[in-house]
C-alpha cells in the first residue's frame, strides 16, 4: 500500500464511525524560564471552556543541567508529563501517542533567532516515521509564542515553523482576528493573527499580562471549537471504503426506450 492510500484509511481524513466522545486535545508546549508554561495554561482553561478533553504535555530539554544552570534557567514544571522518545514510564509520554492519540494540537514554544528553538525542532525531526504513514495528515494544530522584544520574530516564529505542520499535510488554524481583544492599543502586548504571543524582555523578567493570557485563553477555546467541527464533519462522511457507482456498469445497462408522446 502507498503511503497516500495509507494516509487515506488511517489518518485523520479517514471517515470515522460515530462517537459521543469528546474532543481530545493536546497542549504540547517547551518553556526554558516559564513564558510559555504559563501561556499553556491559559490555553489550557480555553480548551476546556469549549468543553474538550485536554492534556498538558512538555518537550523535553536537550541543553545540560550545567548549562541550565549558567544560564539560569528555573527547574522545570515536574507536576506536568514530559515527552520521551524511548518507552513511556513514569509521569513521561511516548513521543508518537503525545502527537496522534488526540483531535487537535496546540504547540506553545519560544523563538530562537526567529524559529522554533532546537529543543522543538528536535521533537518534529523525529516524526518521519508517521510522515511515511501519514499519521499527522488532517489533524489540526495552532501555535502560540513568546519572543524577547516586539520586533524578535512574533511572526517569523510561527512562519518558520509551519514548514514541519505543512509537509505533514496538517490543517493550521491560526485564530486571525477571532478576538476584539488583539486590536486592543491600551497597552503593549504579543500575539497577532498567527496565535497567542507574549513578551518576555530582553533578560526575561517580563511575564505574561493579563491581556496576553485571555488571548491565549481565547485561542484554545477558538481551536477546540474548529477542531470539534472536524471531528464531527469526519464522523459523518460515508466510509471510505464503500463502493462508489460505476460509470461503465451503468452504460452497460439497456436503455427504455420513452413511448412517443400522444398526439393532440
Amino acid at each position: 500500500m502507498s503511503r497516500a492510500a495509507s494516509a487515506t484509511k488511517s489518518g485523520p481524513m479517514a471517515a470515522q464511525p460515530a462517537s459521543t466522545n469528546k474532543t481530545r486535545i493536546h497542549v504540547i508546549y517547551y518553556s526554558m524560564y516559564g513564558h510559555i508554561a504559563t501561556m499553556a495554561k491559559s490555553v489550557v482553561k480555553g480548551v476546556q471552556a469549549a468543553g474538550a478533553e485536554v492534556r498538558l504535555i512538555q518537550i523535553p530539554e536537550t541543553l545540560s543541567q550545567d548549562v541550565l544552570t549558567k544560564m539560569h534557567a528555573p527547574e522545570k514544571d515536574k507536576s506536568v508529563p514530559t515527552i520521551t522518545f524511548g518507552e513511556a514510564g513514569e509521569n513521561t509520554v511516548e513521543f508518537q501517542d503525545a502527537l496522534t492519540n488526540c483531535d487537535g494540537i496546540l504547540l506553545g514554544f519560544p523563538t530562537r533567532f526567529g524559529g522554533m528553538p532546537a529543543q522543538v525542532k528536535a521533537l518534529w525531526d523525529a516524526t518521519g516515521g508517521l510522515w511515511m504513514k501519514g499519521t499527522l495528515v488532517g489533524k489540526p494544530i495552532s501555535v502560540f509564542f513568546s519572543t524577547g522584544t516586539q520586533g524578535g520574530g512574533q511572526e517569523t516564529t510561527t512562519l518558520t515553523s509551519l514548514t514541519n505542520f505543512i509537509h505533514h499535510g496538517m490543517v493550521i488554524v491560526p485564530i486571525g482576528y477571532s478576538c476584539p481583544l488583539q486590536t486592543n492599543m491600551s497597552e503593549i502586548h504579543g500575539g497577532s493573527g498567527y496565535g497567542a504571543g507574549t513578551f518576555a524582555g530582553p533578560d526575561g523578567s517580563r511575564q505574561p499580562t493579563q491581556l496576553e493570557l485571555q488571548i491565549a485563553e481565547h485561542q484554545g477555546t477558538y481551536f477546540t471549537q474548529v477542531a470539534t467541527a472536524l471531528k464531527i464533519g469526519r464522523a459523518a462522511m460515508p466510509p471510505k471504503d464503500a463502493n462508489p457507482p460505476d460509470p461503465k456498469q451503468d452504460a452497460e445497462q439497456p436503455k427504455t426506450e420513452r413511448p412517443p408522446s400522444a398526439k393532440t
